[in-house]
């Protein structure tokens, strides 16, 4: 059997005009090769399907079966086709994302989620928190298809863009003596109690603020390792110590928590958007990394 989607809607439009005339001029071909055609699905099926006279064209009882069946097929491919069209599009899925937990914090990925969502609400965003070094190995493997992560060592294998440079911060008690400045140094938080990140729990922000803390000559005295930013943030709240965060934990409103400027030029961090380069990127991927770019180009005002 070779019956062919143009036969069906051949079948189809004769079917529903019982006229090859009429069938054939909404078809925009010619009579007799609709009735060739016609004659060739019959003979696929091994049945008549329609019963014609001179003056009239019906269906036969296997013709009525075969013209519900033949809707349903189209109906189905069409269906099919739409499905894919929006999947290569961008407009449905899934898109694997991993992401530090200080990415929500920073407007620029927020605005870019929360506006992905809105547009594109058929899309599964699977949002997975974990470390920067952690990112590594299942972008490499794909389990994640895009990271947010901080500026890191990466291998050869994945690539890259900016998606925010933002201030160090330093973060001290309300009532700690340093709490009345209006900026300090590091030298200022040298000799300080220092709550941070366990050196094995893997996050970017641990390999970037100290190392920055030693091309000063600081040993930080830390007396706190966490595991977690938001912990950091209650311990000095506790007035366990001081430490030092991105600027956009800001946004985590604590009465108890100074956060203070700090002097050097080069005490900053990058978020970055990371991919694998041996994959394609979904479409879906693609539109969060315009969207992301597009809303870095709002904030420098280009």
């Amino acid at each position: 059997m070779n019956i062919e989607l143009r036969h069906l809607r051949y079948f189809v439009a004769v079917a529903e005009e019982l006229h090859f005339g009429r069938a054939a001029a909404r078809l925009r071909i010619s009579q007799p090769p609709l009735s060739q055609q016609i004659q060739i699905l019959e003979q696929q099926v091994g049945a008549r399907l329609l019963a014609r006279t001179n003056r009239s064209v019906s269906l036969t009882a296997a013709g009525d079966q075969f013209l519900l069946d033949a809707r349903q097929i189209l109906s189905q491919v069409e269906s099919a086709a739409a499905r894919a069209a929006r999947l290569h599009h961008g407009e449905t899925g899934e898109l694997r994302i991993g992401f530090t937990s200080s990415a929500p914090f920073i407007k620029t990925v927020s605005d870019s989620l929360s506006t992905f969502r809105r547009s594109y609400p058929d899309v599964h965003l699977q949002m997975r928190e974990i470390n920067t070094r952690a990112q590594i190995a299942p972008l490499n493997e794909g389990e994640l298809e895009l990271g947010l992560m901080r500026n890191t060592r990466l291998p050869d294998t994945l690539d890259w863009k900016l998606v925010l440079r933002e201030p160090l911060m330093a973060m001290v008690h309300r009532d700690h003596p340093l709490a009345q400045c209006t900026a300090i140094s590091l030298q200022q938080l040298a000799n300080e109690p220092f709550v941070f990140f366990d050196p094995h729990v893997g996050t970017g922000l641990y390999d970037d603020i100290i190392s920055l803390l030693q091309r000063h000559d600081i040993t930080p005295f830390i007396t706190q390792e966490v595991g977690e930013a938001m912990t950091i943030i209650g311990l000095v709240s506790a007035g366990l110590g001081v430490s030092i965060l991105p600027a956009s934990f800001k946004r985590v409103r604590i009465s108890e928590v100074v956060w203070l400027p700090i002097e050097e030029p080069e005490a900053q961090s990058e978020m970055w958007l990371v991919w694998p380069k041996h994959r394609e990127l979904s479409a879906a991927a693609l539109r969060i990394s315009a969207l992301l770019t597009e809303s870095i180009t709002r904030l420098k005002g280009i």
